[in-house]
């Protein structure tokens, strides 16, 4: 089984020092490709120097919406260095979050349009992060014609409806761990109706671990459980699922099987 956790943060600070056992963890469970993901320019820089250092490992760069007060003109410009490094594979997490307000609302937005922006000039897709923020996520991801150039929505928890907004544009749909929680009925309404060609799976770790180990700590190796979850909400097997975003992930961000 070959698994690819399309989102996790193994550049964070639990697993500074740790990074190797952290992979070789995660190989056992059958996860062989991560997408490692940054925020701002400490995580950017941490997630760049993994993915040149291990060569399954991956890097995807920008400006999350909490960070977006301090995005200038000087982030910009090594933001569009790093973007053309070859192991980056997408522009993210940006998006939109109302629930923390980190930054103010006006900011996150036009932060969130100038990336997309950029991520069009470079036909390059993007990592969306978006919480308590469904309705101007779209209409910017719509007006921005998203569909030229490719997106994810991260670990998705939207209802059934609003995933098919969201495909209707064009995106991948990804879960983390929250889709193996019980308590999660519109991530697994939502789940069950995905095309198996838009279907991605993550771990957003260290966040969102996934049952069996919900309270723990979360580990890339944890992707293993969304696969399972996600194999047993649509009734088919690991081994399917697995394959499924194998396939997807390679194709949205524009990998081969061997790169």
């Amino acid at each position: 089984m070959n698994i690819f956790d399309s989102h996790t943060h193994l550049n964070d600070t639990p697993y500074r020092g740790k990074e190797a056992d952290y992979i070789e963890a995660a190989r056992q469970l059958g996860v062989k490709k991560m997408a490692i993901v940054g925020s701002d320019t400490a995580l950017n820089a941490g997630a760049l120097t993994l993915a040149h250092e291990y060569p399954n490992l991956y890097a995807i760069v920008g400006w999350h919406p909490e960070s977006s007060q301090d995005y200038d003109a000087a982030k910009e410009a090594l933001l569009l260095k790093q973007l053309a490094d070859p192991k980056v594979v997408a522009l993210g997490e940006i998006g939109l979050d109302y629930h923390w307000d980190t930054s103010p609302r006006e900011i996150q937005r036009r932060v969130f349009r100038r990336q997309l922006e950029l991520a069009r000039s470079l036909h390059m897709p993007v990592s969306i992060h978006s919480r308590d923020a469904f309705e101007d996520t779209y209409d910017i991801l719509k007006a921005a014609h998203v569909e030229q150039f490719g997106a994810i929505m991260h670990s998705f928890t939207g209802d059934a409806e609003w995933a098919r907004r969201f495909l209707d544009l064009g995106l991948y749909i990804s879960y983390s761990g929250i889709v193996s929680f019980k308590n999660a009925p519109e991530e697994h309404a939502s789940a069950k109706i995905i095309p198996s060609d838009r279907l991605l799976v993550e771990t957003d770790a260290p966040y969102l671990t996934p049952t069996p180990y919900r309270g723990r700590q979360n580990q890339p190796g944890y992707t293993r459980y969304v696969v399972e979850a996600l194999a047993k909400l649509r009734g088919t097997t690991s081994d399917v699922i697995a394959q499924q975003t194998w396939d997807n992930a390679h194709r949205i961000f524009r990998l081969k099987e061997d790169a």
